[in-house]
């Protein structure tokens, strides 16, 4: 697949640079064909019957073994989940910390992560990282480890600053379980998620699928509880004792996705070209130096991945709204003078010329 052809998917790009896949990605052409496609069969056809639930049982199983090749890991250890944050939740439900445990995260997290570590009883410990070199990222991290952390949890890539919190490098230095926020990595740079022992994906981000899609990823899926069960989750059960779990991840699956959805998840997945990753640090390192020789604060490091975060020197919201009216998709990051922009794989020159003309 040549990148003409690669681009050619998009129609939203007859229109606009999009460059806002950290929110939602663009959709292709295929996935919206692909649930239209199930809807109208529903529609003619029920959503009930023998042949019907084998075929979406059948769409979840394509769908687990596409995002695991995402992932780089085997697809008995997968969950489909709606999102980073129902995937953070699923996690922290289950590893029972208490008012003894600390979780030791960082100052520049999402909400989809931080909401279920402020919502678990453990303390936490934050390591300051906003404003440091992402190569200094994971020795902050291990300085707030003591001998009461029970948990890593940190981004992949930071949604704020499009640095890299290295995540990888803490593996290395410590056996404490992690669990990594892929919502701005997974699609974009290669993950190694098997080294971790729970990664995160956004469906609808930089894999260009429907909303409320993802995956989890847990290394060991024995050792988690299933805290927060669905129909999904169990092999068999008995009212008065309990559930069998389903082997391996597919225990932790949380959401029942339509098989709409499932299919065009799985037509997201497809699109993506062999090169996406070579395309994504292309697009993003040239956006970067266009922005810097044009005079703008970058504030994320050179050789990251897809997101860069700079600042215009005005207001970031009406920026954004701005460059929307002239036909850039962009977006401000709240409580900060910061605008960010998404490089895909998809993301063409022209598309940076317009955005440098707009600003």
């Amino acid at each position: 697949m040549t990148f003409e052809e690669a681009r050619a998917q998009f129609p939203v790009f007859e229109r606009f640079a999009y460059l806002n896949a950290g929110t939602n990605g663009p959709l292709p052409r295929a996935v919206v064909e692909a649930i239209s496609e199930s809807s109208r069969r529903d529609l003619e056809q029920g959503r009930g019957g023998k042949v019907y639930f084998e075929q979406v049982l059948g769409l979840r199983e394509r769908a687990r073994e596409a995002l695991a090749t995402v992932l780089g890991v085997p697809s008995e250890n997968v969950a489909l989940v709606s999102s980073t944050t129902n995937a953070c939740n699923v996690v922290l439900a289950g590893l029972d910390l208490t008012e003894d445990d600390e979780v030791v995260t960082t100052d520049v997290e999402h909400f989809g992560l931080l909401g279920p570590l402020l919502a678990s009883p453990a303390r936490l410990r934050v390591a300051r990282v906003r404003d440091a070199s992402p190569d200094d990222a994971p020795d902050l991290v291990l300085e707030q480890v003591n001998d009461r952390t029970g948990l890593i949890a940190l981004s992949h890539v930071s949604w704020l600053t499009g640095n890299s919190l290295r995540p990888g490098e803490l593996r290395r230095h410590t056996e404490i379980p992690i669990l990594v926020d892929g919502a701005q990595s997974a699609g974009v740079v290669p993950t190694e998620a098997r080294v971790f022992d729970f990664y995160t994906v956004s469906g609808q981000k930089w894999l260009c699928g429907p909303d409320s899609t993802g995956a989890l990823y847990v290394r060991d899926p024995e050792r988690l509880r299933v805290a927060l069960p669905t129909y999904m989750s169990q092999l068999a059960y008995n009212v008065e004792e309990s559930f069998t779990p389903k082997p391996g991840a597919a225990r932790f699956d949380s959401i029942w996705l339509a098989p709409g959805i499932l299919s065009g998840l799985v037509a997201a997945l497809e699109a993506a070209p062999e090169w996406r990753f070579e395309r994504v640090r292309e697009a993003a390192a040239s956006c970067r130096d266009r922005l810097v020789e044009t005079g703008y604060n970058v504030i994320t490091a050179p050789e990251q991945a897809g997101l860069i975060t700079f600042e215009t020197g005005g207001d970031a919201a009406d920026a954004a709204a701005c460059l929307y009216e002239a036909g850039v998709i962009a977006r401000d990051l709240p409580g900060t003078p910061w605008l960010r922009v998404s490089c895909g794989w998809w993301t063409s020159d022209e598309d940076v010329d317009r955005l440098i003309v707009a600003l």
